[in-house]
């Protein structure tokens, strides 16, 4: 199927720093690195067609946003419009019948032009975007330009901890403006499988896997997909294709039987990932060949409880906000990426809730390979107005296609704390939005939980999550004792009610999904903020281990999400500091959050 010339080239490719990794392609080249740029304030680099320039006054460092100093520019004013330019050399684009250009996140809207000639829009300032340049690239040298265009009071936009001030306030930080996520270069087969999804049915064995193709598939066009672990081939099968849209199932045949299944299947403590290589061949031209992954594993909520792989489990979480202080939304790179995941999981944890933001697909890749579970959360619009619903669903739309076949992913959160719905308790339009996000969600995937509004308000949640920042660990033990008290409890300790639907499930399950958010720092900002401040390393340990024993020790939760990985800007309430390092003996908070 591969030669094993291509099997290696696609494993190089595939080691958490190929964009895009669960479809993968050998042939790329990244585009990160040194970019012309200049602020366009005044808006008029399309009357003096800043797009036909050969170079821009400024350098920035592609993918850091010009906000962060990794960028090289480090201006956290506000810019809305901003430029890009680069020349690609052809000798260093790989041979291939079409050439895409791939950007990873341009926040917030953007166009794209090659050699002055436009190429496309986009607009989604999380998602990603790919154009096809072959007929604008020619036979030589060429040049890209983008111009990106970022309002930072406009808050009908969905973006999450943003900040729409000057200067970073409260809990919310730095802008992102721009390219922020991996821009690349690959050459492909003219027909291509454009997206890729796994849907697993853990009981029947049963994989199918969903093709979109990049065009309707000419007659006698064929797929070949191979799944296999290690040097073990599990799964063969050849079909015929039609249209654009294709879905091939087959079986796993190892796993009828029914006394060895598990050894398969994806957990934290095993998490057992299965290679997969495709190849599309289109009669009279170039065959398209990718290789990717899935896990077999299920999730679900049952009896008050967290399912996964058809088994009660407790899921130890903490929030991340995904922000690192020298590339702020950006990460330094990809192995800060791998880092990231990993030191969760030393930590004690088994999942993280990826807050108000769409991480890098790189990130998920690590967490499908370490064994990280992943709440999918998306940044928040602060407006509830027609076009922020738009521009919100459209995002969270395009995000349930790039991330629903990553095993990691085991909830779904497109609302937190009534962000951009603060009526929901009084406004009808804001639950029917809230349910409609859950119902499209289970529309495109119904395989995951899905919690309508996480900490509150809750209108078709199967999760009941709760935000609770109180600093008495006698007071949260006593409160969360017992089920009846917590439903029956007419506001959440924030003051806000628990329900606001008549439809919502009750025998859900009941999870803390932020509490603590305990400040310590060494030398922290003026402005150093949290929720409770500890006064030394010791004193922080004692409040973690009072705090998270009470949590722990309420039967009722079926499981917790402690605020907040890292330290962020003036948010001093991390359990590392910003550089990652551990506030206290890493054994020691191991011990507090480990199994």
């Amino acid at each position: 199927m591969l030669t094993e010339e291509r099997r290696a080239e696609a494993a190089t490719a595939q080691d958490g720093r190929y964009p895009r990794p669960q479809l993968v392609r050998a042939d790329w080249l990244d585009l990160s690195g040194a970019w012309t740029f200049a602020f366009d304030d005044d808006d008029r680099g399309r009357r003096e067609h800043w797009e036909s320039a050969t170079s821009l006054p400024g350098v920035i460092q592609v993918p850091f946003p010009f906000e962060s100093e990794a960028s090289g520019v480090g201006d956290t004013g506000f810019h809305p419009v901003v430029w890009y330019q680069r020349t690609v050399l052809r000798d260093e684009v790989p041979a291939g019948e079409r050439l895409l250009l791939h950007f990873g996140a341009v926040d917030h809207a953007c166009e794209v032009w090659v050699d002055g000639r436009s190429a496309g829009r986009h607009e989604g300032g999380s998602t990603p975007f790919t154009l096809d340049i072959t007929d604008l690239a020619g036979d030589g040298d060429f040049s890209l330009a983008v111009r990106a265009e970022d309002d930072p009071a406009d808050v009908t936009q969905p973006r999450g901890k943003q900040d729409w001030r000057h200067h970073p306030h409260s809990i919310w930080y730095h802008r992102t403006t721009g390219m922020w996520q991996p821009v690349w270069l690959e050459t492909a087969a003219a027909v291509r499988i454009e997206q890729l999804h796994w849907v697993t049915d853990v009981p029947a064995g049963e994989v199918t896997a969903q093709l979109r193709l990049s065009r309707p598939a000419p007659a006698g066009t064929t797929v070949r997909i191979r799944v296999d672990l290690g040097t073990e081939t599990l799964a063969s099968v050849e079909t015929a294709v039609h249209g654009r849209e294709v879905e091939v199932p087959f079986r796993i045949q190892r796993q009828s039987n029914g006394q060895a299944y598990e050894e398969l299947l994806w957990s934290p403590e095993r998490p057992t990932l299965l290679d997969a290589a495709l190849r599309l061949q289109v009669p009279g031209a170039p065959d398209d060949v990718v290789t990717s992954y899935f896990g077999l594993r299920s999730v679900g909520v049952e009896g008050g409880r967290f399912l996964l792989n058809d088994r009660p489990f407790y899921v130890r979480s903490v929030l991340n906000q995904g922000y690192w202080p020298a590339s702020h939304s950006a990460a330094p790179g990809a192995d800060a990426l791998r880092a990231e995941a990993q030191l969760i999981l030393d930590l004690g944890f088994n999942a993280t809730r990826l807050h108000q933001k769409y991480e890098d697909p790189r990130f998920l890749f690590w967490a499908d390979t370490l064994g990280l579970l992943v709440w999918g959360e998306a940044p928040a619009a602060y407006a509830f107005t027609p076009e922020a619903v738009r521009r919100s669903i459209a995002e969270w739309s395009a995000i349930l296609d790039r991330d629903r076949s990553h095993p990691s992913i085991v909830t779904w959160v497109p609302l937190n704390e009534s962000w951009g719905v603060q009526h929901l308790a009084h406004d009808e339009r804001m639950v029917s939005y809230a349910k409609a996000l859950v119902h499209l969600t289970k529309t495109v995937d119904p395989s995951r939980p899905v919690i309508s509004n996480d900490g509150w308000e809750h209108a078709a949640s199967d999760i009941l999550s709760i935000h609770d920042y109180d600093h008495d660990a006698e007071r949260v033990a006593a409160r969360y004792a017992n089920r009846e008290g917590i439903l029956g409890a007419p506001f959440t300790f924030a003051g806000r009610r628990l329900i606001v639907d008549d439809s919502q499930r009750t025998d859900a399950p009941l999870m803390l999904t932020e509490f603590g958010g305990i400040s310590y720092t060494e030398n922290g900002p003026e402005d150093a903020w949290g929720y409770s401040t500890a006064t030394s390393t010791g004193d922080l340990v004692e409040r973690l281990r009072a705090l998270v024993g009470a949590v722990r020790s309420a039967a009722p939760l079926a499981g917790y999400c402690y605020t907040q990985l890292a330290d962020t800007g003036q948010e001093t309430n991390g359990l590392v500091f910003e550089d990652r390092r551990p506030k206290a003996p890493i054994e020691k908070l191991r011990a507090i959050f480990g199994a």
